[in-house]
């Protein structure tokens, strides 16, 4: 079936003024007027049921326009703090999603074989869920970890990752460490947060958009909308932002300045960044003695020299060291003392040291930009921190360091962990880590347990579980699917002593969404069973899925949702604005039907008591663990858990519950009593050093260990060791219009990018002898295995790029859907595992490329 966008807006004008949006909003020929008319006249019920978008990534608050039971209208939810009544192209779009005639309309059964596109029978609900029932069952009583569980973006965590996942014993394998976990990771290490950086707009005066796609993506734990508005809201209270970015992106409508820099090579400018504020005297000494382990001695082993079993300081009083404890001890942040004979230095020295080669010139050369950038930027972030100022925010005086940080999904690079700690260091010397106005990374101050739990990560012997956990080769770990692939096809290599059988892929299409396609059809074929839960049919599903079970789109119940925002507390829930169409059933809905067939729904052990755990549903609001609940019934008592008493129908009424601003008490990590939970920020991280010495002794090769070290050190990286004709740069990112498999085959947003291209400096086409539209190969290469891959795709001539660079947006590739939008998908470049994944197990986004005419 084919649709034009004009035709589509043509049947939902019409059913705005009165006529009928005929068969694509029913489930027959008939229009929405004669339906009315056979049940006794012509009268058309409408209605407007508040609920959340579905199809993007922050669930945005929608209003439901419905006639008759059936959609004709998305428009933003006004009392949603995350949206504000806006929608982005994505949320109006997803009504044709919702009726894609092409969905998958009943449960289906293959019946070929597989590695080759699906043929299909239809099944009935209890036959499918038997199908898939049967064997979890099997695998379970032989061995829990034949079972594995592929999540997308996950709506409901808490009924999904967690209930299902727990109940059942399930590996889970996720997505994150496609998106920004290299970001967590440092984070939770570093300072103790579960997210990654964002400033704190209301009070920032000057920010550095750091690989922020501003009006393109989304940011550090929102999406596209949250973000956009606060910074015009800064930039309108005079706000100054750098970019800095290979492509000058959406950003540089707003940004007072574009420094391009050269892709991943973002540790060696903030490491300038650094030096510089030191050399200058930007440093908060006050924050660095109280709050971070800067004053702790470092022995010439790099590890931590302990008094009475515990870190040690030079006490600047009694001029010797003592605990970090010790009460009343005055601790020198910047020195090197003689203890017992030996050398130490306290942490900041060493960092000092450290950066002291790095310098601008240095930076400059690898980077590709001038070392006067890097100067210009270091003063303004020093002369604009005002170390030592204060704020009263709600009533509460605060640290006032006017400087902040956007960055998220860039710390997708093959140093993404340790060039994130470096960009974290640089706000820590200023003092403006969770001060107003500076560096945030939630919206409420909490210590994440891996702050201790990444301190203490263990380094053990083989054998080792399918994604690695607690490896000798990722012992802080993301869990990277594309390593599963590599461990499933070689699984000896890496000591697994099993391959797993079963697979519950929740929406999520890895040949499309995950790099590396080769290596996942490859691993796939191992797989004896492979059970879909999704509404289409999506690149994974036809080559291996054994059964499909259709979810709903947004006719479902889902959450609980949060529709918070940095300054305003509130939360939601998906609420179904018509009933599943065709012979779909929301995801919970399966769930509770799957478990319930596979024997894992009652009990104290069961999915229910999962669910209970997760909800926090405990006394007269415990689900009953031998009744099966409909999904209504279990968010009424949730909602009624949470004080509403009309439970559920609040949402239905009011589509959002804003439980008002966050205050500063709670939000500031500085507000804490006491301050940050009493942790010490790490400068310095010595268990990495600890980390690395265990790697080394239990065998692990230098690629595995070398970038576990103390303070982020630059090296040269794996893609620049590509043969010289090799000689640029290829990135992907992100458009608007498009949000993972979801939307790509939605009409109306392949109108507004129906092809792929890859974005082309005009000096470097002109030196190429390219043309704009012309098509090339684009191939890329392994430096560490020398596999190349190339796809051909269409030339865009931009001036917002860096001469060496290229880019491909990341959204295309598809091809079992009618309405797919076409080109090429630029993950089948991006090579997997060593070399191209970080030190925790997170995927990188860049590879050396050659482009070449046809």
């Amino acid at each position: 079936m084919k649709m034009k966008r004009r035709t589509f807006l043509k049947g939902t004008a019409g059913v705005a003024g009165g006529g009928a949006l005929a068969s694509l909003l029913s489930r027959g020929p008939k229009t929405l007027v004669a339906a009315a008319a056979e049940k006794g006249g012509n009268v058309l019920k409408e209605e407007s049921i508040p609920t959340t978008c579905w199809i993007g990534k922050q669930d945005c608050g929608m209003i439901a326009k419905v006639i008759n039971g059936r959609v004709v209208k998305f428009e933003g939810h006004p009392d949603n703090p995350k949206n504000r009544g806006k929608l982005c192209p994505k949320g109006q779009a997803q009504i044709m999603a919702v009726y894609d005639p092409n969905r998958v309309k009943t449960p289906l059964v293959r019946t070929n074989g597989k590695g080759v596109p699906g043929e299909w029978r239809q099944a009935s609900w209890d036959e499918a869920l038997g199908m898939v029932a049967e064997k979890i069952k099997d695998v379970r009583k032989r061995d829990k970890r034949l079972l594995v569980w592929q999540k997308g973006r996950s709506k409901a965590k808490k009924f999904y990752d967690k209930a299902f996942v727990k109940a059942s014993g399930a590996t889970k394998l996720h997505h994150g460490a496609y998106c920004s976990d290299a970001g967590y990771r440092a984070l939770e290490y570093t300072v103790g947060t579960h997210a990654v950086l964002h400033p704190d707009f209301r009070h920032c005066k000057y920010m550095l958009a750091w690989g922020w796609n501003t009006t393109g993506a989304g940011g550090n734990k929102t999406c596209w909308l949250t973000w956009p508005q606060q910074l015009v809201e800064a930039k309108e209270r005079g706000m100054k932002m750098v970019s800095l970015d290979p492509r000058s992106r959406g950003t540089a409508h707003f940004a007072d300045e574009w420094v391009p820099l050269r892709p991943g090579t973002d540790m060696a400018f903030a490491l300038a960044l650094s030096n510089q504020l030191i050399a200058k005297g930007f440093v908060d000494e006050g924050y660095l003695n109280a709050h971070t382990n800067s004053p702790y001695l470092v022995k010439e082993d790099g590890f931590f020299l302990k008094v009475g079993g515990k870190e040690a300081i030079w006490d600047s009083a009694q001029k010797k060291a003592v605990s970090a404890d010790t009460k009343g001890a005055k601790p020198v942040l910047d020195g090197e003392f003689t203890v017992d004979g030996a050398k130490v230095k306290t942490s900041f020295r060493k960092f000092k040291e450290h950066v002291a080669t790095a310098t601008p010139e240095w930076a400059a050369k690898i980077c590709g930009i001038k070392a006067d950038q890097i100067r210009k930027i270091s003063n303004d972030l020093g002369s604009n921190a005002k170390i030592g100022a204060t704020k009263v925010v709600d009533g509460v005086e605060l640290p006032y360091r006017p400087v902040g940080i956007m960055a998220y999904h860039m710390s997708q690079q093959e140093l993404g962990f340790q060039a994130i700690r470096s960009m974290v260091q640089v706000f820590m010397l200023l003092g403006a880590f969770e001060a107003v106005g500076g560096v945030r990374s939630d919206w409420k101050w909490k210590l994440h347990k891996g702050f201790k739990g990444l301190d203490k990560a263990k380094v053990k012997d083989g054998p080792y579980n399918v994604y690695l956990k607690n490896s000798k080769y990722f012992p802080i770990n993301s869990n990277l699917s594309g390593m599963v692939a590599k461990t499933m096809i070689d699984p000896k290599k890496y000591g697994v002593d099993y391959t797993p059988e079963v697979m519950i892929i929740h929406m999520a299409n890895p040949l499309g969404s995950f790099c590396s396609t080769p290596e996942f059809i490859e691993s796939y074929k191992k797989f004896k069973f492979i059970a879909a839960i999704d509404p289409w049919i999506s690149e994974t599903n036809d080559l291996f899925a054994d059964v499909i079970l259709p979810a709903a789109t947004i006719e479902k119940f889902e959450g609980p949702v949060s529709a918070s925002e940095p300054y305003n507390s509130a939360d939601t829930l998906r609420i179904p604005p018509m009933k599943p169409l065709f012979n779909s059933r929301g995801d919970i809905q399966i769930y509770l039907d799957l478990c319930e067939k596979a024997d894992l729904l009652y009990g104290k052990k069961g999915y229910l008591a999962q669910v209970n755990k997760g909800l926090k549903l405990k006394g007269k609001y415990a689900l009953p663990l031998d009744r099966k609940p409909t999904e209504r019934e279990i968010f009424d008592i949730w909602a009624k858990s949470k004080g509403l008493k009309e439970g559920v129908k609040f949402y239905e009424k009011n589509g959002v519950r804003v439980k008002g601003p966050v205050k500063a008490s709670k939000s500031y990590g500085f507000a804490a009593k006491p301050p940050f939970n009493g942790i010490k920020h790490r400068l310095y991280g010595e268990s990495l050093l600890r980390i690395q010495k265990e790697m080394k002794a239990k065998g692990a090769g230098e690629i595995y260990w070398r970038d576990y070290t103390p303070l982020p050190t630059w090296r040269t990286r794996t893609l620049d060791k590509s043969p010289s004709q090799y000689d640029l740069y290829l990135m992907s990112y992100h458009l608007i219009e498009y949000k993972q498999a979801r939307t790509s085959m939605v009409p109306l947003l392949s109108e507004l990018a129906p092809e792929q291209w890859l974005d082309m400096n005009p000096d470097t086409a002109k030196a190429k002898g390219f043309k704009e539209g012309e098509m090339v190969w684009i191939e890329s290469h392994n430096a560490v295995t020398g596999d190349k891959r190339k796809v051909q795709v269409k030339i865009a001539i931009k001036q917002g790029i860096r001469p060496d660079v290229v880019a491909m947006p990341h959204h295309f590739g598809g091809w079992q859907h009618k309405w797919q939008n076409k080109g090429a998908n630029a993950n089948n470049l991006f090579p997997t595992g060593e070399g191209y994944v970080t030190n925790t197990a997170d995927q990188s986004f860049q590879v050396k490329v050659r482009v070449y005419k046809v």
